[in-house]
């Protein structure tokens, strides 16, 4: 008897898989309908018929605004910008990061990221709890960031600094230290208190990044 049952379970969860297979072949792309709400699988599928070759082409992969505090410039082509990514697990970005400028330490949770330098100077690097890995970057080279590590890219250069960027999602999503830290309206007290900086200048980081209290 108990021998039957796992006969039937592992049946069962053969077919399922192959009906998951079955489904992923049939389907060979899944356009975003963006009307609809991202799930973790994913936005819902326009219909076929809606679907046109421009829906597969991103065109505005071209130099942000560096005009800001980290004086960098994040262009992306994620699912969001370029619905034809949507379910493929990969999307792109540019990254330009003027003279003195920098992309503060930071995560995706959900995606390994894939740097490729274009002009200029970068030194970057991510942290394990055991090590780090940082390398300055010239023109040619590329570097990998595993899913979740905490990484980041400072302009190390005299010039102003350009790269292209791969992600494992079509999504990835990021979350920045400096505005996880100091963008909120936690108190300034806790925050030193757990952080070992002084009260004023975490007040006077909250200013800058748009935190309250």
């Amino acid at each position: 008897m108990k021998m039957t049952t796992i006969h039937i379970l592992f049946i069962f969860s053969l077919l399922s898989s192959i009906s998951l297979y079955s489904h992923a072949s049939v389907n060979d792309f899944c356009v975003a309908d963006l009307k609809g709400t991202d799930s973790p699988s994913g936005y819902n599928c326009k219909p076929v018929s809606s679907v046109t070759a421009d829906d597969f082409v991103f065109s505005g992969l071209v130099a942000g605004d560096t005009n800001n505090t980290f004086k960098a410039a994040l262009t992306s082509a994620f699912v969001t910008d370029f619905p034809g990514v949507n379910g493929l697990g990969v999307s792109a970005a540019r990254l330009d990061i003027a003279k003195g400028g920098s992309i503060p330490m930071h995560t995706h949770p959900g995606a390994t990221e894939l740097l490729i330098m274009v002009e200029g100077e970068i030194t970057a690097g991510f942290m394990t709890p055991t090590a780090l890995y940082s390398k300055t970057l010239k023109p040619g080279d590329v570097m990998v960031f595993p899913q979740g590590q905490l990484h980041f890219q400072v302009n190390s250069g005299k010039t102003k600094a350009t790269a292209f960027l791969a992600f494992s999602s079509a999504n990835p999503g990021a979350q920045l230290l400096d505005l996880l830290l100091f963008g909120n309206g936690l108190s300034s007290q806790i925050v030193a208190e757990t952080t070992f900086l002084d009260v004023s200048q975490v007040k006077k980081l909250k200013a800058r990044f748009g935190g309250k209290n």
